[in-house]
């Protein structure tokens, strides 16, 4: 089932001639604007999810790396 260039241009005709062509136009405006925001918000998330990715990423060594020292603190030290 492939839509050919005929069946598309029959289509945006038929669109244009029960709407009208200033609330086709106005439609177009209001996808279009609502798509940008959507990418803007998806990126938004994207960038701060990164972040936290990277946060949670360095805590981990960082608290491997406090624990081996205290374990080489208590090998030093002498038992009684």
């Amino acid at each position: 089932m492939h839509l050919g260039t005929q069946e598309l241009i029959l289509i945006l005709l038929i669109v244009v001639v029960l709407f009208g062509g200033k609330k086709v136009a106005g439609l177009g405006k209001a996808l279009g604007t609502s798509l940008r925001e959507f990418r803007a918000e998806v990126r938004k998330d994207d960038d701060s999810s990164s972040e936290q990715t990277d946060t949670s990423q360095t805590k981990p060594e960082e608290s491997s790396d406090v624990s081996s020292k205290e374990n080489d603190e208590t090998s030093h030290r002498p038992s009684t």
